[in-house]
């Protein structure tokens, strides 16, 4: 059976679309901020480090395949994070994750190593303390960057 639309059910159906596509439109840009996470600085938190965790030349400076962790404070929310990216040059090379919270069940620290890790090459890593919201954007607190030794 062949049902044929009527230009006023065509119009309605476009109409009924539209309103739809506006509606949704709004939302997918909600909590855009600048690129990386944006979001609100939050008063009262602090991000200090790199904290040696494993110092593997013994030089005392982050340097690849050490192990470092973060000094975190916030009143900002219960569960803060702590995301690490580095680059050599352009080439993005390392991106972790770690939760300042007493019920985080992973390794509170950050391995500087991956498969894309060039040896002999220095890195620039940014570590940024954020939440996430109740909608799982990332709001970033505050951010440091640092450099590490080949």
């Amino acid at each position: 059976m062949l049902i044929r639309k009527t230009p006023a059910a065509r119009i309605a159906c476009t109409a009924a679309f539209i309103v739809l596509a506006l509606a949704l439109v709004p939302a997918a840009f909600a909590g855009k901020g600048k690129p990386g996470g944006g979001g609100s600085t939050g008063g009262g938190s602090t991000l200090t480090g790199p904290v040696m965790v494993a110092d593997v030349n013994g030089n005392g400076s982050a340097d690849r395949l050490d192990s470092i962790t973060f000094n975190v404070s916030t009143t900002a929310n219960a569960y803060p994070q702590v995301g690490l990216r580095c680059y050599q040059g352009s080439n993005w090379v390392y991106d972790g994750y770690v939760g300042y919270f007493p019920n985080y069940m992973f390794n509170p620290w950050f391995t500087l190593d991956s498969g894309y890790w060039a040896a002999g090459v220095p890195a620039t890593c940014t570590a940024r303390l954020f939440y996430n919201d109740n909608r799982g954007r990332q709001i970033v607190l505050t951010t440091m960057s640092f450099g590490v030794g080949a």
